[in-house]
């Protein structure tokens, strides 16, 4: 049986595979970048690992890094491009 777990991503219900990142799911909801540069360019994930910050979003009105949080049922993700 496979499990999975319902998210929010700019208000949109997304269903993902239980263990998906939150990268995955901004992904899944066809979400092009979770965020902008102070100089307007879009961002998206990029090292996939933590290191480089690319990847974040608010979650839960916490910004944390897409790639390391996984998703939990009901998770609240809202990113700074709406796509």
């Amino acid at each position: 049986m496979h499990e999975a777990v319902t998210v929010h991503v700019n208000g949109r219900a997304i269903e993902v595979p239980f263990g998906s990142t939150v990268a995955a799911a901004v992904a899944m909801a066809s979400v092009d970048a979770p965020r902008r540069s102070v100089t307007g360019t879009p961002r998206g994930p990029l090292c996939g690992m933590g290191i480089c910050f690319e990847c974040c979003a608010i979650i839960d009105g916490r910004r944390v890094r897409t790639c390391q949080t996984l998703c939990q049922s009901g998770m609240e993700i809202r990113t700074d491009v709406d796509t």
